[in-house]
């Protein structure tokens, strides 16, 4: 891999899955025992305030359970050595990345450890239960939210994650579904740029055919492996 300066690499569940977290919809079609439409759309959020900020109030607490694995840190010591660009985006909302040390970072679909004022835009760090009606001290309104991107809205960043793509040379996908676009279409964007593309997952992904190489197995495994590759 002599040639590869610039990466990007997408996570997914499955990369914190080996800390203990739930993947974000189960076989059964369930996120931690609630169908995704309830606690994952603005619809749901007008509804039934309560139960989403509940919700992700209980996913909160969970982090203090759970700690990065090895293939947090193995990202992480690459993000410290790699002398090229790098983006790691995730889809996950934890904050098992910025643990283990990972900087050059972006959460797509938000983060459970901050919240959003559904009124000025303003997002801040949050670490405490969230009920509804929580003040907002940049504008005043009773109006802070889970900071999540929720179904149907638009995930951050995503001018500079494309410009990433583009510039790519190397794609990973790590431990994700291929089903939730727009990441789905990331390894198309980047083959289409010349980057060379590859998945690593417990099993092949919905878009797996689009990826020049496939290695299945437990992102604890196959992420520091891949690592030691690209730094050696």
């Amino acid at each position: 891999m002599d040639d590869i300066r610039n990466i990007v690499i997408l996570t997914g569940a499955g990369i914190s899955a080996e800390s203990g977290l739930a993947t974000f919809r189960g076989p059964d079609g369930l996120w931690e025992g609630h169908r995704v439409e309830d606690v994952c759309t603005p619809e749901a959020l007008a509804r039934d305030t309560a139960l989403v900020h509940r919700f992700y109030d209980e996913r909160r607490a969970r982090l203090r359970e759970v700690e990065p694995n090895a293939a947090h840190e193995a990202l992480a010591a690459l993000d410290a050595q790699w002398p090229g660009e790098l983006l790691i985006v995730t889809q996950n909302v934890d904050d098992l990345h910025e643990r283990a040390g990972a900087r050059r970072l972006i959460h797509m679909h938000g983060g459970l450890c901050s919240a959003l004022c559904a009124a000025c835009g303003k997002a801040k760090p949050w670490a405490d239960p969230l009920p509804p009606a929580t003040v907002c001290d940049g504008c005043g309104r009773a109006a802070l939210r889970p900071d999540i991107v929720f179904f149907g809205e638009m995930p951050y960043e995503m001018d500079r994650i494309d410009e990433a793509l583009r510039r790519a040379d190397l794609f990973v996908s790590v431990g994700t579904s291929g089903a939730v676009y727009p990441a789905a279409g990331f390894v198309q964007t980047a083959r289409y740029a010349g980057a060379r593309t590859i998945e690593l997952n417990l099993e092949p992904s919905a878009g797996s055919f689009y990826f020049e190489e496939s290695r299945m197995g437990p992102a604890t495994e196959l992420v520091p492996a891949l690592v030691r590759e690209l730094l050696a």
